[in-house]
């Protein structure tokens, strides 16, 4: 039986998830002589993975579009709410996937799920930014893409099952 308060459980663990995505995005970067990285696609792919895929696309995308819009690159921020929100779909529905097998193969999917959103991630920007900077300017950024999908994906399989747990205690 579902409680009407599930909902709006979701719904503030959503705006905490695209809070977290904002400050991650904004504020946790590392610096690059060609651009940045930051932290923000481990709490895109954590807001999918334990939010599911319709409170994880909205926190995903609308926390990472924030973040662009507070590092003044506006022209990213459209782009940037679908990217993020497909990840955050991906990495939910890797996620249910995962929920039917034992640590290890659901560990297995959840990676492979990661790898295949920050694929989009990486693909999606590639293609937006060759629209403004022809291929090779925007094949620059793929590296600094790539690096920034994988310390995310890294750092979101590892705060997975700790956040987790403290999600089940809470939300009975």
């Amino acid at each position: 039986m579902r409680f009407p308060h599930q909902h709006l459980q979701k719904a503030v663990l959503a705006a905490l998830f695209a809070a977290l995505t904002f400050v991650a995005t904004a504020f946790i970067t590392v610096p690059l002589p060609l651009g940045y990285v930051n932290l923000g696609d481990a709490f895109v792919l954590l807001g999918g993975l334990l939010l599911g895929p319709v409170y994880g696309a909205l926190a995903g995308g609308i926390g990472a579009m924030l973040g662009d819009l507070m590092l003044g690159f506006a022209q990213y921020a459209p782009v940037t709410l679908l990217i993020k929100a497909v990840m955050a779909l991906i990495a939910a529905g890797f996620g249910a996937w995962s929920a039917k097998y034992g640590k290890v193969a659901a560990f297995g999917l959840r990676a492979v799920g990661g790898v295949l959103a920050e694929s989009v991630m990486v693909g999606g920007y590639l293609l937006f930014e060759t629209v403004l900077y022809g291929f090779a300017g925007a094949a620059v950024s793929v590296p600094f893409n790539a690096l920034q999908g994988a310390v995310g994906l890294a750092l979101a399989l590892l705060l997975y099952p700790l956040i987790q747990q403290v999600m089940k205690r809470t939300m009975k």
